[in-house]
């Protein structure tokens, strides 16, 4: 069985990104080819001729078309070859998979499963995107040498915050504060508050608190490795109301995981805010300090995946913060069981179809 789930959106790069020249990056231990054809519009293939399997990337493009570096055959954006240099007939095999992708929030993501399901209405929304009363820092990236199940773990506990964050988004206030945990079809909720405690450093940094707040952490893990955390602090005793959460000090942090292999991940993420929406310097010091956190989870995840590795065992002990990360996998291992089945019924579905611009 694999250990990625197929039929689901993934961030494939940042649209920035992509262009034209030909980009490889390796996407659930799938080589894949990106580019963009003349008209803008972006796409993704295998990156691997189905002659002697020479990287495609290692070619150049001919209009809107992928011409192999090796023997000069020649791919339209479905991956269909439509020239063979020296031969007139093309054989049924010279094809490559091309990959469904809808660009959203600055983003191309791609469907690596069966394309009759991908449904765009199944990305993740993301609340205040493009709201101008709302500062947007994105287009951020980090690489996790770590197994995205260890990361979705660590992003439904927020319990870590304390002990990993504490320069940055956590302090010991919370450390004695339960988690309660619920579920829906396709996401897990780790949640939270903390009352009567005084801000944290981010919040004393950028807010405009003189004494203590009451703090919501609510750690949301949409299937199979979309995050985003809604945090944010109001003054102690306020009523916690959408309305009054939305005056306070608020922001959203959207966490994208696409796993490269079995023990890397892809980190992409971006972060809304409702303070200080139109400063160019906050935006820049919001960025330093959200890498600064996520470059601390990465560099203890590094270690757990290390440790994995070594041992064979994923943990000796559960606790009782270990409820969501748990319920996550479970999730996750009935997804990847679906799709065996399906494989096994259907065979391979991924065959390119429609027609490619000139």
């Amino acid at each position: 069985m694999t250990s990625f789930v197929k039929n689901a959106w993934y961030v494939a790069a940042w649209s920035r990104e992509v262009g034209r020249t030909l980009l490889s990056r390796t996407l659930l231990g799938e080589q894949v080819l990106l580019y963009r054809r003349e008209d803008g519009t972006p796409v993704a293939l295998v990156d691997r001729c189905p002659h002697k399997l020479a990287p495609l990337s290692l070619g150049e493009l001919k209009g809107d078309h992928v011409q192999c570096g090796y023997h000069g055959m020649t791919f339209d954006c479905t991956g269909t070859c439509v020239r063979v240099p020296g031969q007139q007939n093309i054989p049924p095999t010279a094809r490559v998979t091309a990959f469904p992708l809808v660009e959203r929030y600055g983003a191309v993501w791609i469907w690596m499963g069966d394309p009759a399901l991908a449904d765009a209405g199944t990305i993740a929304e993301v609340p205040h995107y493009g709201d101008p009363d709302w500062g947007l820092v994105d287009g951020q990236y980090l690489h996790f040498r770590s197994n995205y199940l260890n990361i979705t773990d660590n992003l439904v506990d927020p319990a870590h915050t304390t002990y990993v964050h504490k320069n940055t988004i956590g302090n010991a206030s919370g450390e004695d504060v339960g988690v309660k945990v619920e579920q829906g079809e396709s996401h897990v909720l780790a949640w939270r508050w903390i009352h009567n405690a005084p801000p944290v450093p981010l919040v004393e940094k950028m807010g405009n608190f003189s004494g203590l707040t009451d703090r919501w952490q609510y750690y949301y893990l949409h299937l199979p490795s979309t995050s985003y955390v809604d945090f944010g602090c109001i003054d102690s005793g306020t009523e916690p109301t959408e309305d009054n959460k939305d005056r306070g000090f608020r922001s959203f942090s959207f966490n994208f995981l696409t796993p490269e292999t079995a023990t890397t991940t892809h980190y992409f993420w971006l972060h809304l805010r409702n303070y200080h929406a139109h400063d160019s310097a906050v935006s820049a010091d919001v960025a330093r300090l959200m890498t600064l956190t996520f470059e601390e989870d990465a560099a203890l995840l590094a270690h757990v995946q290390r440790e994995q590795e070594r041992t064979g065992v994923r943990e000796y002990t559960r606790l009782g913060i270990d409820n969501a990360p748990a319920r996550i996998r479970r999730m996750v291992d009935r997804l990847l069981a679906q799709e065996a089945a399906l494989a096994g019924s259907q065979g391979d579905t991924r065959v390119p179809a429609g027609v490619c611009g000139a």
